[in-house]
């Protein structure tokens, strides 16, 4: 059985333009992954959105998992603030096997995100998520939450961004996707 630890963000200061803050949707995301999840055999464990990063970290690489999943989402520089959109996966740039699975997730949410050109895949050395797991890992920045649309397309499609996400699990272990539902 293929595991994954999950890591919501733990970021309730990054607030959303619509409301809310970015711990508070990816964390509705990672509770509306569990029925797909258990259904489609994959264990998890995942993050308290209490914890700082860095025992996220700690706990992520005390276990014996298959990958490190972060969901967040993201916000403009000052100066673009609100004009920028879409998601973006990012994957420790000397790991091929976080290429694979950041190249399967990018190419699932084009399904799914309105603009699928503005789905991007982006190798990284700097983030601690990234970096410092043992897990083969991918942190995806959702969309942005600085944007009106692309807040309102996270909070309007939980269900459907927590089904493409575990299918996307799924087809990187290379198990059955099953739907609870």
């Amino acid at each position: 059985m293929p595991s994954v630890y999950l890591s919501p963000s733990v970021q309730d200061y990054n607030e959303y333009i619509i409301g809310g803050s970015e711990e508070y949707y990816m964390n509705l995301i990672v509770d509306a992954m569990v029925p797909y999840l258990r259904a489609s055999n994959i264990s998890f464990n995942r993050n308290n959105p209490n914890d700082s990063l860095a025992q996220v970290i700690e706990q992520s690489n005390a276990g014996d998992y298959d990958l490190h999943l972060a969901l967040h989402s993201n916000a403009s520089p000052e100066n673009l603030s609100g004009m920028l959109q879409g998601p973006d996966v990012y994957y420790y740039a000397f790991s091929p096997a976080g290429e694979k699975a950041a190249n399967i997730f990018a190419e699932n949410l084009k399904a799914i995100y309105p603009n699928p050109d503005l789905v991007t895949t982006i190798p990284n050395t700097t983030l601690a998520e990234l970096r410092r797991t043992r897990a083969t890992s991918i942190l995806i920045e959702l969309a942005y939450h600085d944007n009106y649309e692309d807040a309102n397309w996270i909070a309007n499609n939980i269900e459907a961004i927590a089904e493409n996400l575990v299918f996307s699990l799924a087809e990187y272990f290379g198990i059955p996707f099953v739907d609870p539902f």
